[in-house]
């Protein structure tokens, strides 16, 4: 069991008056705070994390002994740069105390990857990883793409690296196997079979064209296929095909035949040799201009279902072995190890990394970095993906870079901006209102930061374009306001879609909350709404016209946008989030089995709203209270 430990903070001189003790208080460097408190630690294993000013989260480590740990914070010298500044920095810590190293080193990759702190190796674009599920939920089991949270009944296949590595296997597997792939209320749904069964992809379970039984023995031999046994199942199902030709059944013969094909079409169709690779991630790192590229190749059941290449955001004097061990650590924080992993470079720790993998995964897991043999093949095969993927990084930086520089140019800006705000808003004739903003930066478009901003109350039947304009601005920077001392990003630029009146309405915004050290600047798009033809308006200068065949002109172009195609998605789906609305949701004390029990005995929602106090008494499960209630919301 995992027991929380904060220790008290550390002493403050209390002579004097208050002042001089704030003033001490104040004056304390890193590694006294830290000294005060390695005075109460325990020597046993844990967790801690350091604090910066206003509560910034610096750093999160773990330790065999917290005590020894921790005092090496408290000495003078002796430090890397970037770990010199972090103790500088600290003004407050926390500990948890475990009862291993091992749950450790889990709790740590666990709070490094949701809290991410300011000097730890973050792993970046580690986003949800799609699965394949055979959902068991229902009578006839579903073949489905699956993300996220594992909490639908059945086998989960996976990681996959990409979507499009999941949708050939899920190719794959209906041609085999004739697995449904509808939704339960398709299949509740269906009087005759759809096209799939057409083309020969699906069995038809929905109208019976084959039993329960044979139809469950398709779904376990199509979990045999994704277990790694598809060798045997080749082999039974050859067997199987001899045996109805030879009995004249011609067309089952046939059937068998196609499903032989597409099983050995999806395990010879690989990028590497996977012969004798069942369950096995193959990880490797490139560095190169003060960045990291991590590669990793993923085998499942003698198939390579794809790979993916992420960069880990470290600091200048971290080594190879620490960024292999980290990122392994959090890689697997949410997702189930492989039985095998091998490696480029030896990760740090390794004995306790194999452990603690071990420990969550539940089966052995060996971390292995070949030398020789196949292993070493696989492993030099994705280092060359990692080298080449960061070198595409790299000139792919650089020249974002060069177009930062010109955005700089063209706004007088003192530096290369470092983050971009560009805002959009949409409706249609005031409806479903709503405003929307995306970053840009030296890294390309920065997705995590996006943000939709929904019109509420008044602000969502507005027609005025400036008005939503100055709502959304006014929403996003007096947040900001808030949080800038707590380290939130400041942009450098702030980009509106629009002309002068959009831009005075902002202004007007910024003076109201006093903010005068961000450039704002509008780009309204011209002549007929010609692309090329943009003109640019920043405060209390001439417009800005940029050559049609400016590099930084299509590049603001397409940050604009990028703008635009994130409201327009968000004002789609809440205009048909609206469309579907049933007006029976609004009104309280009508859940599900009460709505459904209305329009049963209605039909309808309108016939709903339509219906007398009598008719809505008369209703199975409505109370004449609930009933006054539902007439009166209908009736004012």
């Amino acid at each position: 069991m995992i027991k929380a430990n904060r220790p008290p903070p550390p002493p403050i001189d209390r002579t004097g008056d208050a002042a001089p003790e704030i003033a001490h208080k104040e004056c304390r460097t890193g590694p006294e705070i830290i000294a005060d408190y390695v005075k109460t630690l325990s020597t046993g294993p844990g967790v801690y994390r350091m604090y910066g000013k206003d509560g910034e989260l610096l750093y999160v480590g773990k330790a065999r002994s917290l005590k020894n740990r921790v005092s090496n914070y408290a000495r003078f010298g002796g430090h890397t740069n970037r770990i010199a500044l972090m103790i500088s920095l600290t003004r407050s810590m926390e500990f948890v105390l475990t009862r291993t190293e091992t749950e450790a080193l889990l709790l740590e990759a666990n709070l490094i990857k949701r809290l991410k702190p300011r000097f730890n190796i973050l792993l970046r674009d580690d986003k949800s990883f799609p699965y394949i599920l055979i959902k068991r939920e229902h009578e006839a089991a579903q073949l489905t793409k699956h993300r996220g949270a594992r909490k639908a009944k059945g086998e989960y296949f996976g990681p996959f690296a990409n979507a499009s590595a999941v949708n050939q296997t899920l190719n794959t597997l209906q041609k085999a196997f004739g697995i449904r792939t509808c939704s339960d209320n398709v299949y509740e749904g269906r009087t005759r079979p759809c096209m799939l069964y057409q083309i020969k992809r699906c069995a038809g379970p929905c109208v019976d064209l084959i039993s329960a039984g044979d139809y469950n023995a398709l779904v376990e031999e199509a979990v045999d296929f994704m277990s790694g046994r598809s060798n045997a199942l080749r082999e039974r199902l050859q067997a199987d095909m001899l045996a109805a030709s030879e009995n004249l059944g011609f067309e089952t013969a046939a059937k068998l035949r196609d499903r032989i094909r597409a099983i050995a079409a999806v395990t010879s169709r690989q990028d590497v040799n996977t012969h004798g690779v069942k369950d096995t991630d193959v990880i490797a790192l490139h560095q190169e201009g003060g960045k990291t590229c991590v590669q990793i190749f993923f085998f499942r059941a003698g198939q390579n279902w794809g790979n993916r290449a992420l960069y880990p955001r470290h600091g200048p004097d971290v080594t190879p072995g620490e960024i292999t061990s980290t990122f392994i650590a959090q890689f697997y924080d949410d997702k189930p190890a492989p039985r095998k992993i091998l490696t480029s470079v030896q990760p740090e720790q390794i004995e306790l990394l194999t452990e603690a993998l071990t420990l969550r995964a539940g089966y052995p897991v060996e971390i292995r970095t070949p030398k020789r043999g196949h292993g070493k093949v696989l492993v030099e095969a994705a280092y060359r993906n990692a080298r080449e993927a960061l070198g595409r990084s790299l000139a792919e930086s650089r020249s974002w870079a060069k177009l930062l520089d010109g955005v700089a140019s063209v706004f007088d800006l003192d530096n290369r901006p470092q983050r971009i705000e560009v805002y959009d808003n949409s409706h249609i004739q005031g409806t479903n209102a709503l405003g929307a903003m995306i970053v840009a930066g030296p890294d390309g478009f920065e997705k995590s930061g996006y943000r939709r901003f929904n019109m509420k109350g008044s602000d969502a039947a507005t027609h005025d374009d400036f008005a939503m304009m100055r709502i959304m601005l006014r929403r996003r920077f007096t947040r900001l306001q808030k949080e800038r001392d707590k380290g939130s990003p400041i942009p450098d630029l702030v980009l509106i879609d629009g002309g002068k009146g959009q831009l005075s309405a902002v202004m007007a915004v910024m003076e109201e909350l006093g903010i005068r050290d961000i450039t704002v600047a509008a780009v309204a798009k011209g002549p007929d709404r010609n692309a090329g033809q943009e003109v640019f308006y920043t405060p209390g200068k001439p417009p800005i016209r940029l050559p049609v065949n400016d590099p930084v002109l299509y590049y603001l172009q397409r940050i604009r946008d990028e703008a635009h195609r994130f409201a327009i998605t968000g004002h789609r789906a809440k205009r048909t989030r609206q469309m579907k609305k049933n007006p029976l949701d609004d009104i309280p004390g009508v859940g599900a089995a009460r709505k459904s029990a209305l329009l049963k005995h209605f039909g309808s929602a309108r016939a709903v709203t339509r219906a007398n106090l009598g008719d809505l008494e008369a209703v199975n499960g409505i109370s004449k209270s609930l009933a006054l209630k539902i007439y009166e919301h209908f009736h004012e």
